[in-house]
């Protein structure tokens, strides 16, 4: 995984003389275009499509990327037949996720899709058996996985320094930060609100750095009180559209494993709270804890208590972790590298969100199978 992290972002494309991944885009809006600057810059890849139900995203896709008319699709179905990409990398919104991964599956394609994987379970389900029914390969947009600080302390943990893992506590939390584009407060298109947005990042990184245990068991509570009302209240991200707003504010969760360690999470589009964004975890070992957020390490040395800073750890930015992300997509399926992302990681996690949720709605614990 250190090495994941080492990707620079390089500018347009170099000269390639060996046969390019044609990769096609399902769903053109806001990420995509981060996806477009990551893919584009890898000279072994070549955008052949767009699809998108909107006409003006497609314009994009034509004059800003440079797809002819002929390139451009309002349905996937169609794209998939008339261009047979090699590749399809799914931005849509969430519940728009399934169907294009396995139509691409199904037709040969291989496939790259944003998180959360899916809505539910069983989604991810069938979409891991598509590509293994088609051997190709599937991969999961989790891109703090690929940062320098998971990186490192991943790597701290390979070497005992923390012993057995016990706890984990997440937080991925905004003080008054409710998307006002696109439809994060639809449930219906999304499937929830912060915790299945971006409380998955720091659930899925303290995940991987746990070492992936198994989940057994979840609890949880969500609330919605300030997101379906109108506002006044100033802020950077005002004016969201109340009145289509079905997600929760706050939601809170603990995930228990088959190990006896204990995750917990913390996820708010709004929440009253001293700073304006949260986004770390910190984790206590038998040996040693730590936070992701400094990649520091806590630890007994010489008969002291040692909080150990690292004085560089690398470059975390956004464009570097897409491109990372993307990379080892394309890597995997070229040369047959492994995915640090794969299908498998994308139902852990959505089985952890659907037991937080599930928890929510029936006032209790319920299992994980």
């Amino acid at each position: 995984m250190a090495d994941s992290v080492s990707v620079k972002m390089d500018g347009p494309a170099k000269k390639f003389a060996g046969k390019k991944l044609r990769v096609a885009i399902v769903g053109c809006g806001g990420i995509s275009q981060v996806h477009l600057k990551a893919l584009t810059s890898m000279p072994e890849v070549e955008i052949v499509a767009g699809v998108d139900i909107l006409q003006d995203r497609l314009d994009v896709m034509e004059k800003t990327w440079g797809l002819p008319k002929s390139a451009l699709f309002k349905d996937w179905k169609k794209m998939l037949k008339a261009v047979k990409p090699d590749a399809v990398d799914v931005c849509t919104p969430n519940g728009v996720h399934c169907a294009p991964v396995v139509d691409a599956c199904n037709a040969g394609c291989h496939a790259f899709v944003e998180k959360p994987m899916a809505m539910t379970p069983a989604e991810c389900e069938k979409m891991i058996a598509a590509a293994k029914k088609s051997k190709v390969k599937l991969a999961v947009g989790f891109q703090w996985r690929y940062h320098p600080n998971t990186a490192a302390l991943c790597e701290a943990r390979d070497n005992g320094q923390f012993g057995k893992i016990m706890f984990v506590k997440c937080q991925a939390l905004r003080r008054r930060g409710i998307p006002n584009w696109g439809v994060f407060g639809q449930k219906k298109l999304q499937g929830g609100g912060p915790m299945i947005d971006i409380g998955v990042h720091m659930l899925e990184c303290a995940y991987a750095f746990m070492g992936s245990p198994k989940p057994i068991a979840a609890s949880g509570n969500c609330w919605t009180y300030m997101g379906d009302k109108p506002s006044k209240t100033r802020s950077g991200w005002a004016g969201w559209d109340w009145k289509t707003y079905t997600v929760e504010d706050l939601a809170i969760g603990q995930i228990r494993f088959d190990n006896g360690a204990i995750l917990q999470i913390e996820s708010s589009f709004a929440g009253h709270m001293e700073k304006s964004d949260v986004a770390n975890w910190i984790a206590m070992g038998e040996k040693a804890g730590c936070n992701w957020e400094k990649a520091e390490i806590y630890t007994d040395l010489n008969n002291m208590m040692v909080n150990a800073t690292p004085a560089y750890v690398g470059d975390g930015s956004w464009d570097i972790l897409f491109k990372a992300k993307l990379q080892n997509w394309v890597d995997g399926i070229r040369n047959g590298t492994p995915l640090y992302a794969p299908g498998e990681a994308g139902l852990n996690v959505q089985k952890m969100l659907d037991g937080i949720y599930r928890s929510a709605a029936a006032g209790k614990e319920v299992t994980i199978k």
